[in-house]
């Protein structure tokens, strides 16, 4: 179990492994969202090193808005 203290000013230090889990490290971010049951700590990732994470494989051309109706239509029709 993993504990740290707050400060008077509210602040804590997030103990090394939990740092590495998060794969945090000085200067990033993190979230705390509050649930019924507890606290998740989330780190917060920037739009640059997001990019490119949704890379897709497909390398015909783009797709246009009627090749997109009809497949939506398509799958409604599927059982």
């Amino acid at each position: 179990m993993l504990e740290s203290a707050i400060t008077s000013k509210g602040q804590t230090t997030l103990p090394k492994p939990v740092r590495e889990a998060l794969g945090v490290s000085s200067g990033d971010r993190v979230r705390y969202v509050i649930l019924d049951d507890g606290i998740r700590i989330l780190p917060l990732r920037s739009l640059k090193t997001l990019f490119g994470a949704l890379k897709s494989h497909y390398s015909g051309p783009p797709a246009t808005l009627e090749d997109m109706d009809r497949a939506i239509a398509k799958g409604a029709c599927e059982e």
